[in-house]
């Protein structure tokens, strides 16, 4: 069944100037398929139309071997330009008919079998080249052409001339089909392609919409103590000359001024199923929570905290933020990708920076998740490269040796990471 895909598919396929059918075929032998085909036909044609044109019809020798060597060899010339090839074999046809006309009665006449034979291979060629309106005007010629012989010597001719325009019409409404089939599911599977790339765009400004929308609070909740202090400083502090107190009370304004800027920028970016960012953002003590949330999903996971962390004190709020969501996406992928499987969670500090491992097994069985990991945005990966871009950091995800899925992620403190990011 597979051959026989390949072959249609290659068949139908479209084709640049001077290829023969099948050149797009994968397998080398049905690319050399045609041309073995159509050179032993050719082959053969030509020293039996030969014999038949001088024995059965008594047409000179001369002539009856130009006939033969004209139609046998249009069809090597129609694997790649198969209309030329018809056009050269239509007056080979007509001197044909005239040449055998008044043979033996008992003789197919205006279409010798070898004629009838190369004209229908030649055929064939043209319906998987050639496009509808050019198939159509090839059969209407065939068909006058048929029609006027049968009417200039009824007595004469036989049932030749309505084979071949019925095999004619056959051949060309197939291979019409079958094209138009062929060019269907191409043009299927470049929308199909579109709508993937589409979706993977989407999904991808979703998400940093989403991430914008979190940072949101923790910048507010900064600038909100910009404004504290700048507002409180003339009061907190004795002596300030006039030109401070009035600095401070500019820096107070341009503060309240940005967090004004700030929450019209919030109501651009929220959707309407948003609600639930307008709720604390969770950090690193969240982490616990998360885990118990994944337990109740049929997944072990085991939270380890390297002593260095609480050294740390507290991260900024950018990266414990993001340190969760990469944690809560991975935990995520685990539910849905390896449900029943044990994971490990590691956070460590190193040079200055927060480095997470989230570690699975493979699935035991064909385990079925019984709950989702609350909060998930479902985007996987892609949240978790545009987290770690946004703090410059590194990650690294990728199969292990044992059948499960590892991810890994450095989250520098200060955002001058390398970057980079791997899969």
């Amino acid at each position: 069944m597979s051959l026989w895909k390949e072959f249609l598919r290659a068949l139908t396929e479209p084709l640049g100037d001077h290829r023969p059918p099948l050149a797009t075929a994968r397998r080398p032998w049905l690319r050399r398929a045609p041309y073995v085909l159509v050179l032993l036909v050719a082959g053969s044609l030509l020293p039996t139309g030969v014999v038949t044109l001088v024995r059965f019809h008594g047409v000179d020798p001369a002539l009856a071997t130009a006939l033969a060597a004209v139609q046998a060899g249009a069809l090597p010339l129609a694997l790649t330009r198969p209309l030329p090839a018809w056009r050269l074999v239509v007056p080979s046809v007509l001197v044909g008919a005239v040449a055998t006309h008044g043979a033996t009665a008992e003789r197919s006449w205006p279409w010798p079998v070898t004629t009838l034979l190369g004209y229908l291979l030649l055929m064939v060629l043209l319906a998987v080249r050639e496009r509808g309106r050019t198939l159509l005007a090839v059969w209407v010629v065939t068909f006058l052409g048929c029609g006027l012989g049968r009417t200039v010597s009824g007595a004469h001719s036989d049932g030749s001339s309505v084979v071949v325009t019925a095999l004619s019409g056959v051949v060309l409404l197939l291979g019409w089909s079958l094209r138009g089939r062929g060019e269907a599911k191409r043009l299927l599977a470049a929308q199909e392609r579109v709508s993937e790339t589409e979706r993977a765009r989407r999904a991808l400004l979703e998400e940093r919409a989403r991430i914008a929308r979190e940072l949101h609070d923790v910048v507010a909740h900064h600038m909100s103590v910009i404004t504290v202090q700048a507002d409180s400083a003339p009061y907190r502090i004795e002596g300030l000359p006039p030109a401070a107190v009035e600095e401070f009370g500019q820096i107070a304004a341009a503060a309240r001024g940005s967090l004004g800027e700030m929450r019209r920028l919030l109501g651009v970016l929220r959707t309407a199923d948003s609600a639930a960012d307008r709720a604390p953002q969770p950090g690193l003590a969240d982490l616990p929570k998360l885990l118990a949330t994944v337990g109740r999903a049929g997944v072990r996971a085991e939270l380890a905290v390297g002593d260095g962390v609480s050294a740390l004190g507290p991260v900024p709020e950018a990266v414990g933020l993001s340190a969760y969501r990469i944690v809560q996406e991975a935990l995520a992928n685990v539910v849905r990708h390896a449900p029943g499987a044990a994971a490990e969670v590691a956070v460590t500090a190193a040079d200055g920076a927060l480095a997470l491992a989230v570690r699975n097994g493979p699935p035991p069985g064909r385990a079925r998740a019984a709950v989702e990991v609350s909060g998930g945005t479902g985007q996987g990966l892609v949240g978790m490269r545009e987290r770690v871009r946004l703090l410059a950091g590194t990650l690294d995800t990728g199969p292990t040796a044992g059948g499960g899925y590892r991810v890994t992620a450095v989250l520098p403190l200060d955002g001058t990471g390398p970057g980079e990011i791997t899969a």
